[in-house]
Formats: structure tokens, C-alpha cells, sequence
């Protein structure tokens, strides 16, 4: 290894938000709009005398999740205390899973596949925990720096978690995005978590280089973030080794508003968590009949879907890689595809990439808010039946979004029918080109030039006349009007 080889590794930390209850209790796991402190009974608090009991349900999704992760999975499933002093953590200890003697985790040794500008590379998948949901901390000032106190809400407290942690396979910020778009989807079509509720994806990002010391940056939340605090941390640390300084094993928090990372604490040993069986809970056989049976239930997922929709739609490989990327953005093409019978690989791109590009922060969790399917299948239907050109299209997106009907906004734009006649484009571009010679004289000399007088062409028509037409009847135009010149010399 040299000494600027980067090695990234990931713990994500996903919320099983398709759970009623918590993971040991029977409180509901929609604590998020319940006031601080309500959403609780003592065996979430840890009050003594307390005994958890597994939620079922959470053991069949960490299998299906498994499967999908090309993973071993543990015939027997046994729990362990981690010990770790925190206020977020009443009773001191975490129950989760160890890899260890007699006891395992839910899952080990699966693997991802995944792309980052069409190179493919495949992440180990270590192993997966199921464990609980410590309280969350609030900074009053917003910040941990600036805050005087701390607040503890303990309502998430024991809601069900999924520990998935990678081998270092990684080596870029882009490889760490690409994977956890990837992972992200896989658990969307599973149906196992809702990522557009805050917190319900978690994620350590350990980094290190040249083989040194390890960096863990702790429980950053979205991607856009992920990728600029791994950035500002491989710089930070060769920066350092530049200087002949040693880079400190220790977990340090993102600061998102400064965008720098800040030393916390030193970085735990496994020996520090003083891991052991927890007494309480009875480990749990997990038989091949089950595995089989769960298997044989799972959903389509991210990799078939896309063979789908290149075999089915015959999409291009590209772009049924964007739509299988978030399953949202699927359904939503194949909710408009039910309603239009124009070209699919149109209606595609015109999704991803004129659509998607009107939604705030390109959000796929509001497209359906902001304009239904059947709405963008009535403006796709216009297009294919040539009512309407695909600029004109392109610029109705915003009127729908503002709640107008199709037809009112295209009467309102005055398009109400496309000019098809040849001949009268025609008359249009004689009639442009003569109010502009300069404009003539210099799309002789750079064809780049034209696009004046396409707009000019298309102006005068109201952006009636489809631009494609309007541009190779000019050119042709001009073409004629280059090869006279040149007789004449």
C-alpha cells in the first residue's frame, strides 16, 4: 500500500421505519411528531426490572435484507450488550450483535455491486447488526460547539436499527455516493425504510491513508454531506502527514455550516465496549424453511427491475439506471407510462431530466406532490400526437406544477396548434432573414450563429413551429446562400 492510498469503510445505520412498534417494546415507532419524552415505557428507558421482547417482524425484514445483500446468514440469532456511557443511552449498554465466540450477528460475507460513471466495482458487505435506537441529543444553539446544554428526547429510543457495515473498499467520495444510492434503492424496494423521514439513514465514514490511523466521522445524514465531509477529511489528513504530523485515531463530528470536521473524543477499542451475551433475551433459531420462504417473497429489486426496463421499455442502459436508482422516480415512470403510449425512452428522459429538474433539491419524495404522473402521461400524449412541440413541453412543466390545467396553459399560451407547413416556415425565415442580414452574413461564417435566427423564427411563430425544423431549413438556407457567393467569386 502506498502512503497515499485512501481506504474508506462505512457503518450505515438504518431506521426499519416500516415497523409498527420499537424493536423490545410495544411503543409505536412513529415518535417523530410526539411530544419529547411520551413516546416511552420502561423497557425503552432501561428502568430496572424491564425485560425486552423482540419484535418478530424486525428479524424477517433483517433477513430479507440479507438475501438482497448476497449474505451468510446465521442459523441461530443471539443478542449482546455494548457497553457505552452517553446520555442518549439509559441503561449504559446497546443491545445489538457480535461476531464473536458463541454468539454471531444476523448476517456476514455479502457483497454490492454498484457503478460510478459506468466502471463497475463491487463493496463487502461485513456484516449486519440488528440493534436499537439510542435517545436523541438536542443542541440548543443547533450546534455542538456553541450549545451550553444538551436536551434528551428519549422517543426514539429502541426504535429498530440495521447495522450495515462495509469492508474499507472504498476509495473516493463518489464510489462511498454511488454504493449508498445503490443500498439506499435495494432497502426502498424492500420496503424496508422510508428515507425521506430525518434520521432515518445514519452513516460513519472511518477513513484512513497509507494504512494509518483510523478516522471515524460520526452519523452524517445525507449523501450531499457524506461526500463533502470525506473530501475535507482526506485533505485535512494529508495534510497533516505532509507536515511530518501523525493523524490521531479518534472520531470527529461534521460541522455542515463550516463544512470541517472537529475532534470529539478518542476512538473506542472493541475491548472498551466489553461486549457479552445479554441474559435477558433467549437467542433465536433461524431455519432454512424461513430463509427459503422469505426469499421466495422478496420484491423486485434494483438490478431486476432494471433488466426490466431495458428488455420491456428497451430503455438505454444509462437511463434505466438513473430511474432504478430511486424507486420513487420507477414507480412514477411507470405510473405515466400507463397513461401515454408515446415512445418510453422519450417519456424517460424527459423525466429525469426535464421533469426532475423543476422539483426542489431534486426531491423524488415530492415529484408526485408537485405534479401527479397522469398530469406529465396528458402532457407526453399531446406531445406524441403533435399537438405540441417538445420546447413547448418542456415549458409547460412549470405551469402544471403551478396547479394550472394542461389545456388552460396551453391556451393561455396562445398554442394552439403547431405549424407543420413547411411552406409556411418558410415565409417566416425569408421574412427573419431579411430583418437580419448581420445575422445571415455571420452564420455563413459560424454555423453556431443560426441559433439567432432560429430564436428570432421561433419567436415570431410563438414557439409554435418545431425547432429541429426551423434549424435544418435554415441551415439549408444558408448552405444555398454560401454556395452562390462562392459562383459568384
Amino acid at each position: 500500500m502506498s502512503k497515499n492510498d485512501v481506504m474508506i469503510g462505512l457503518e450505515i445505520h438504518v431506521q426499519m421505519t416500516s415497523l409498527k412498534t420499537k424493536l423490545f417494546c410495544g411503543c409505536s415507532s412513529d415518535y417523530r411528531n410526539s411530544p419529547p419524552n411520551t413516546n416511552v415505557c420502561p423497557v425503552c428507558l432501561g428502568l430496572p426490572g424491564s425485560l425486552p421482547m423482540i419484535n418478530k417482524k424486525a428479524v424477517e425484514k433483517a433477513i430479507q435484507v440479507a438475501i438482497a445483500l448476497n449474505m451468510e446468514i446465521s442459523k441461530t440469532l443471539s443478542w449482546t450488550r455494548k457497553h457505552y456511557f452517553y446520555p442518549d443511552l439509559p441503561k449504559n449498554y446497546q443491545i445489538t450483535q457480535y461476531d464473536g465466540k458463541g454468539v454471531s450477528t444476523i448476517a456476514k460475507n455479502g457483497y454490492v455491486s454498484y457503478t460510478v460513471n459506468g466502471n463497475s466495482y463491487v463493496a463487502r458487505i461485513r456484516r449486519i447488526n440488528i440493534e436499537e435506537d439510542p435517545g436523541k441529543i438536542l443542541y440548543p444553539s443547533g450546534s455542538m460547539i456553541t450549545s451550553d446544554y444538551i436536551l434528551i428526547d428519549y422517543n426514539r429510543s429502541g426504535i429498530a436499527l440495521l447495522e450495515i457495515v462495509t469492508e474499507p473498499d472504498f476509495k473516493t467520495h463518489q464510489q462511498v455516493s454511488s454504493f449508498l444510492k445503490k443500498l439506499r434503492s435495494i432497502l426502498e424496494h424492500l420496503g424496508i425504510a422510508d428515507f425521506s423521514l430525518e434520521g432515518s439513514m445514519r452513516v460513519d465514514v472511518n477513513i484512513s491513508i497509507g494504512g494509518g490511523k483510523r478516522v471515524e466521522l460520526k452519523n452524517i445524514s445525507s449523501i450531499a454531506e457524506i461526500e463533502n465531509a470525506i473530501v475535507y477529511e482526506i485533505t485535512r489528513q494529508r495534510t497533516l502527514l505532509n507536515l511530518g504530523r501523525e493523524v490521531e485515531m479518534e472520531t470527529r463530528h461534521w460541522d455542515q455550516e463550516r463544512k470541517v470536521t472537529f475532534a470529539t473524543r478518542a476512538k473506542e477499542t472493541e475491548e472498551d465496549y466489553r461486549y457479552f451475551p445479554d441474559p435477558n433475551l433467549p437467542s433465536i433459531e433461524i431455519s432454512e424453511e424461513l430463509v427459503k420462504k422469505i426469499r421466495e417473497s422478496l420484491p423486485e429489486l434494483p438490478d431486476k427491475r432494471k433488466e426490466r426496463f431495458i428488455k420491456d421499455y428497451k430503455l438505454s442502459e444509462y437511463i434505466a439506471s438513473v430511474l432504478v436508482s430511486d424507486k420513487k422516480l420507477s414507480d412514477y415512470f411507470e405510473e405515466v407510462m400507463k397513461s401515454t403510449s408515446i415512445d418510453t425512452q422519450k417519456a424517460a428522459s424527459f423525466i429525469v431530466n426535464d421533469v426532475l429538474g423543476w422539483i426542489p433539491s431534486g426531491d423524488t419524495n415530492e415529484l408526485n406532490k408537485y405534479i401527479p404522473p397522469q398530469k406529465i402521461a396528458e402532457l407526453l400524449e399531446m406531445l406524441r400526437e403533435g399537438k405540441i412541440t417538445i420546447k413547448m413541453a418542456k415549458e409547460l412543466i412549470p405551469e402544471l406544477i403551478n396547479g394550472k390545467s394542461l389545456k388552460g396553459a396551453v391556451e393561455e399560451k396562445g398554442w394552439f396548434e403547431v405549424i407543420y407547413s413547411e411552406e409556411e416556415i418558410l415565409k417566416v425565415i425569408e421574412s427573419i432573414m431579411n430583418e437580419y442580414p448581420e445575422a445571415v452574413k455571420d452564420s455563413i461564417k459560424d454555423k453556431k450563429a443560426v441559433q439567432f435566427l432560429v430564436g428570432k423564427v421561433l419567436e415570431a411563430t410563438n414557439k409554435r413551429a418545431d425547432p429541429k425544423k426551423v434549424y435544418d431549413l435554415i441551415c439549408k438556407k444558408i448552405e444555398k446562400i454560401s454556395s452562390k457567393l462562392q459562383e459568384d467569386l
